[in-house]
């Protein structure tokens, strides 16, 4: 078998924008803009920081256990057992995806149904999932060129117009700095209960772990394709929304369901319109790019330890773990064609898994601290422990998070019920599996040594 081209740093900064850069981070972009303004920069800063803490979390686990393909199911397998591995992964990188990857094309359909009205929103977003499809059957080289194009367009289109706005250079006239709204939450506090919204525009950092045997010199890459993508995005995204706000009312950034087309069009016109319709679709491409290949990455590890279904560890000629790609395709087709996605349940749905995707990111933080007393001597950068901080500080933020995933106490109290409900079925479901599939221990880690760890002593 033919071994895969090794990727550079600039592909593993690409994968970890290919899942944060969707039209759903576009669309909270300039609703938080619209909310607090140009003031949206904090809580973009504030988050950014934090979740470099979650990028230093994987680095250390991967520094530890290279040989873990799977990423955090058998960082989680080794540190807190096989129950919590099973639940974390199947709750935040498998069950989110479903509902991720529907959204995300539903949106992408309907921008381009604006444009082409003649077909229906479906058809598009069932096309460029297909087509994804089969391209990643084609190999992490093809996937790599895919990506590498894609975030290489959505960054340099991002860039161009949040410069441009910001220098007030649209074709259309902008909005007086006299004639400007004052933003309804701008004080410290606001910006700061903004950093719940906030988050979701630097979520996913971590899936470039899945492909880090597909990394050249990984020890290095890994983190720094993590740090590079969200110090980028930071700022890219921190001009974006700024310049949204010199050309569109902040009220219509809050209340639009479009908000980033809406600027686009107010800019440009019709011009700005077709640019970000192109934006559009480029972030969609990117977002089921890293998902569909990762997913499958993430259950070919789980199933290698016997923690899912051994159809998951299955390869094609490209090895290729083709099983996980399958399941996400037939069920985000299905939500699509039924017209589920467009269901006014669907967004709490989302947050519930999405309260799911932070637990694990705690749970990460609580896992290197275990590894840490546990493996003393593993391989690790010990000038990157900073004596636990940065996880202490990463659990209490992201537990901040979840707290914060609704502004409505109504709509949080709806949100946590059904990610109870969620989690109660994932708990019971992983105990079944654990004992009568595995024949483990629930709770009983497994050896570090099994991914084939060099440390001084174990």
């Amino acid at each position: 078998m033919k071994e895969s081209k090794k990727l550079g740093l600039g592909s593993g900064v690409a994968v970890c924008m290919g899942l944060i850069v969707a039209t759903s981070c576009l669309v909270s972009l300039g609703q938080g803009a619209g909310l607090s303004g140009k003031g949206f920069v904090l809580p973009l800063i504030i988050v950014a920081v934090l979740n470099s803490f979650i990028a230093l979390s994987f680095s250390e686990l991967h520094s530890m256990m290279p040989n873990a393909e799977g990423g955090l199911g058998q960082y989680m397998l080794v540190g807190l057992g096989p129950w919590a591995s099973i639940v974390s992964n199947l709750s935040a990188y498998v069950l989110v995806s479903f509902f991720a990857l529907s959204v995300e094309l539903s949106m992408c359909g309907i921008v381009l149904n604006g444009v082409f009205p003649m077909i229906p929103a479906p058809v598009f977003s069932i096309g460029i999932i297909v087509a994804l499809f089969i391209v990643n059957l084609l190999g992490v080289d093809i996937f790599a060129k895919v990506q590498n194009i894609t975030v290489a367009l959505l960054i340099g289109s991002m860039s161009v117009l949040g410069i441009l706005a910001l220098l007030r250079l649209g074709t259309n006239a902008s909005i007086p700095p006299s004639a400007m709204e004052v933003a309804p939450m701008r004080s410290f506090g606001d910006l700061i209960s903004l950093s719940a919204l906030a988050f979701w525009l630097f979520i996913g950092v971590e899936f470039v772990v899945p492909f880090s045997k597909n990394l050249k010199n990984p020890k290095r890459n890994v983190l720094l394709s993590m740090i590079i993508a969200l110090a980028v995005l930071v700022v890219v995204q921190s001009i974006l929304g700024a310049g949204m706000t010199n050309y569109v009312p902040l009220s219509q950034l809050q209340s639009s369901d479009m908000p980033h087309v809406l600027f686009a069009e107010t800019m440009f016109g019709k011009a700005g319109g077709i640019w970000m319709t192109i934006v559009t679709v480029l972030a969609s491409v990117s977002t089921v790019n890293t998902i569909l290949p990762a997913t499958g990455s993430i259950l070919k590890g789980m199933a290698d330890e016997k923690m899912a279904p051994s159809v998951f560890a299955r390869v094609n000629k490209k090895n290729v773990p083709y099983g996980g790609m399958v399941l996400i395709l037939v069920i985000v087709v299905g939500m699509i064609a039924s017209g589920y996605v467009n269901s006014s349940g669907l967004i709490n749905m989302l947050l519930a898994g999405s309260c799911f995707w932070l637990a694990s990111y705690i749970l990460t933080h609580l896992n290197v601290l275990v590894l840490r007393k546990r493996y003393p001597n593993a391989t690790r950068n010990k000038k990157l422990m900073l004596g636990g901080i940065p996880q202490i500080l990463g659990i209490v933020g992201n537990i901040y998070m979840i707290w914060n995933i609704a502004p409505d106490m109504n709509d949080k109290l709806l949100i946590f019920k059904l990610f109870f409900v969620l989690f109660a079925i994932l708990a019971a479901g992983a105990f079944i599996w654990v004992g009568a599939v595995r024949k483990s221990k629930p709770f009983k880690p497994a050896q570090i040594d099994l991914y084939n760890i060099s440390a001084e002593t174990l």
